[in-house]
Order: C-alpha cells, then sequence, then structure tokens
C-alpha cells in the first residue's frame, strides 16, 4: 500500500499532516540527512582553515560550492544516499561516500577526499546533526506558535481584565476574581517557563570514537583538538560542545531540554482543562461553524472538542518527552545503540505539541463570553463576601468573627444579599463599618488584579 495520508501509520504523518507539516524540515528521515551533509562539510571546511597540512592547498573559493552541495540538498539526494546505504548498511558512511561522488563532480578534489569525515565516528555526525535540527525547529517552528499562543492569550486577559468572576476552589464557590487575572496566570506560567527553556544549552558531543580524540591526535598531535571542536561547534554549528564524552553525547543538556518543554506542555494541558470546564458552566459559548456536527445521535451539542484535541495530544507529547528525558543519558560503557533509534523520534512529541497548540488556539479563537451567567453565578453566591466580612470585623477589633461568619454562611439554605445584610445590621460595630460592610458585594470584592 503507497504511503499517503489515509494510509499513514502515524496520525502525525496521516490525519494532522497539514498540521505538522513544517517539522519535516527538521525530523524526517531527508531532514537527517541533510543536516548529517551539513555537519560534514562544515568540519571539512574548517580543517582546510586550520589548515591541515595537506589540505593547505585546497583553493577556498569552492567552499561556496561545497556548501551547495547541503544549501541545495534535494529528495533525490537523500534518495542516492540511502541508495549507497544499501550497500555499506551504514547511514553515516554512506553520507561520506555520497559527499566524495560530489566531489567528483566539482572535480579536482581527488586529492582531498579522504579528509571527508577525517578522525570522525558517526555519532560526531548524529551528535551534532540532532541537535542542530532540534535547535533550528524550537526556533524556526515550535517557539513562534508558542508566542502565538501567549500572545493570544495576553489579549483574551486585556479584555476581559474587568469581568469580575466567582472562583472555585476545590469546586467549591470561592474569594471572586477576575476572568482576565485567571487567563494572565496562564501567560506569566508560560512566559516563566519559555525563559527556563531558552536557558537550556543545546549541545553535541565531538570527539572521536571513544571521546578523547584518539585518532585525531595520533596523525595530528601539534594540533588542539578540543579547541578547534568547541569553536567549530559554537561558531559554525551554534551548539556548545560537551568537553568529557564517551562515544555519544551525554545527554543530560538534551533530556533537560526535553523536561522544560514537558512542563510547557502541563501548562498548556491545565489551560486545556480550565476552558473545558468553563464551557461546561455556561461561561464561554463557542462560534458555530456553518456545516459542523457536535454529536452523532444529539443535535443540540457544541462540544468542546478543541480543547480536548489539545489535552490528548498533550498526553502523547508529555510521554515521549519523559522516556526520552530518562532514557537517552543512560547508556552502558562507552555506548550502545539503543539512543540511535530513540533519537529518531525526537521529531513525535514535537509533532503532537504543534497538534496540541493549534488545537488550544482554535478553541480559544471560538470563545464567546457569556457574561450573563458568569454575573448570575456571583448574584447567587454571596455567601463569599463572608471572608471579607470577617476580616474587617477582626481589623476592628470584633470578638471572633470568624465564627460568627462560620455559623451564617452554614446555617442558611441559601446566603442572599438580604441575609449579609441583616445580619451586618445586628452587629456591634459602627454605622460606618457597617456601611463599608454593606457596599462589598460579589462583584466588587475581586483584590487588586
Amino acid at each position: 500500500m503507497k504511503m499517503e495520508d489515509l494510509t499513514a501509520i502515524s496520525p502525525i504523518d496521516g490525519r494532522y499532516r497539514s498540521k505538522v507539516e513544517p517539522l519535516a524540515n527538521y525530523f524526517s528521515e531527508y531532514a537527517l540527512v541533510r543536516y548529517r551533509v551539513q555537519v560534514e562539510i562544515e568540519y571539512f571546511i574548517a580543517l582546510c582553515e586550520l589548515p591541515l597540512p595537506q589540505l593547505s592547498t585546497f583553493d577556498h573559493s569552492l567552499f561556496g560550492d561545497l556548501r551547495h552541495i547541503y544549501k541545495d540538498f534535494s529528495v533525490d539526494d537523500a534518495r542516492r544516499v540511502k541508495e549507497i546505504e544499501q550497500t555499506t548498511n551504514h547511514d553515516v558512511k554512506a553520507v561520506e561516500y555520497f559527499i566524495k561522488e560530489r566531489f567528483d563532480t566539482i572535480g579536482g578534489l581527488d586529492a582531498y577526499k579522504e579528509f571527508i569525515h577525517f578522525g570522525l565516528t558517526s555519532q560526531d555526525i548524529n551528535n551534532t546533526s540532532v541537535p542542530l535540527s532540534v535547535k533550528d525547529a524550537l526556533n524556526e517552528v515550535y517557539l513562534p506558535q508558542v508566542e502565538e499562543l501567549t500572545a493570544c492569550l495576553q489579549s483574551l486577559a486585556e479584555e476581559w481584565k474587568d469581568i469580575p468572576m466567582l472562583a472555585r476552589t476545590h469546586g467549591q464557590p470561592a474569594s471572586p476574581t477576575r476572568l482576565g487575572k485567571e487567563v494572565m496566570v496562564y501567560v506569566y506560567r508560560l512566559k516563566t517557563q519559555l525563559a527556563q527553556l531558552r536557558a537550556c544549552p543545546i549541545s553535541g558531543k565531538f570527539g572521536g570514537a571513544t571521546g578523547n580524540f584518539n585518532a585525531h591526535h595520533v596523525a595530528y598531535p601539534q594540533y588542539d583538538w578540543s579547541a578547534f571542536s568547541n569553536k567549530f561547534l559554537s561558531e559554525r554549528l551554534g551548539i556548545e560542545r560537551e568537553e568529557y564524552t564517551t562515544q555519544i553525547s551525554n545527554y543530560d543538556n538534551l533530556g533537560a531540554l526535553f523536561d522544560a518543554l514537558r512542563r510547557v506542555n502541563t501548562i498548556i494541558l491545565d489551560l486545556d482543562r480550565d476552558f473545558w470546564m468553563y464551557i461546561s458552566e455556561d461561561y464561554f459559548k463557542q462560534k458555530i461553524k456553518a456545516g459542523e456536527v457536535g454529536s452523532s445521535a444529539m443535535p443540540h451539542k457544541v462540544n468542546p472538542i478543541d480543547f480536548e484535541n489539545s489535552e490528548g495530544n498533550l498526553g502523547i507529547a508529555n510521554a515521549l518527552f519523559q522516556f526520552l528525558a530518562q532514557k537517552l543519558p543512560v547508556s552502558r560503557l562507552q555506548r550502545d545503540l539503543t539512543d540511535s533509534t530513540v533519537l529518531r523520534n525526537v521529531g513525535v512529541p514535537l509533532g503532537h505539541t504543534l497538534i496540541a497548540i493549534q488545537s488550544t488556539l482554535k478553541g480559544l479563537r471560538k470563545l464567546i463570553l457569556n457574561e450573563e451567567q458568569v454575573a448570575a453565578d456571583l448574584d447567587n453566591t454571596w455567601a463569599v463576601v463572608a471572608e471579607a466580612i470577617q476580616t474587617i470585623l477582626r481589623r476592628e477589633g470584633y470578638p471572633k468573627p470568624y465564627e460568627a461568619l462560620k455559623a451564617l454562611t452554614r446555617t442558611h439554605a441559601k446566603m442572599t444579599e438580604q441575609a449579609i445584610h441583616e445580619f451586618i445590621d445586628t452587629l456591634n460595630v459602627s454605622g460606618e463599618v457597617k456601611a463599608e460592610l454593606k457596599a462589598i458585594t460579589p462583584h466588587n470584592y475581586t483584590g487588586i488584579r
């Protein structure tokens, strides 16, 4: 069966392909091969600029031609690499042979071909290519989308900043708040965790077969290969180099990055559930699109499916992020191969994350505030001003105010404005204090936010 949207096993490459299409430039097999070619080419150029004695005669004007090998890298080029891999049975070695073929097309470079992949092991290429792809995907795809979500929330917080709303703690009526402030909580949380995400170093391994530059040093002991590699990764690839490693990356920084992404996702998941509850409480209606069906059986239903879709995808993403963060830093002795197949799945949780963010945005943009219902809940819950009254009575030195309000609010079947004011009239306080207490309503007892 030919692979297409309807025959894909993964919903990322099937049902949701349009939502995650940009990630193909970073996490597809084609993208991985392209990033490997990029690292190999830039490494060869760096050796020429060092220069190694045997590369001192290389014509630097050809660097542009070399860089076009990865800048113009096509799907057909990737197919050629995979054809070579059928013979080598080694994916990175196939990249080396592909680049040697391209050197032949440029011409006159035969003497320099053996310095492609010089002194390296495959993980020097993989453990720079993958973090480089992660860095680019975060900067070019993920961060713009999560910043769009944050901006949307900030706009809603501003729009609803003066809307008083009943709060609920433990599912029970609590001191009133403002809708805009509650949305702003998520803006604050997202910005805080995004700052921590950006602070996570993105690093790679580059040190030869077991991390000691054995081959480099035995061939050219006069060079400081550690300093060379530090500069190569930072200046050419824009990532940090891990100074002490085995054959593979330590993956600790990548694990920290996945944990940071998981925390951001958890905040969005929390938001999804809250808005789901607000819709359930009828605080929001949802914009209806002509032709849409909410239920196959119940014609009246308009379900909060966008928030539910987001929650489900975030759950999958976080499970995978957690697995990646726990598994990758663990390897037997100087390496085993388990990280190789696991790394190929780095784009999967990011894909589910993008689906979730887009679903949350869609849900937020469909909301229509039902101010009447929000106000009605406040009007029907006068007991929430009890905290305010007992606090002012404490200020006035009134004996046992908490207990007095507790007795009032727990014995009345339903607290009303009238019941509260009748209670205030029985208090042994001045007329000014009684007036102050009567001025408090569920609509204005919302604090400073």
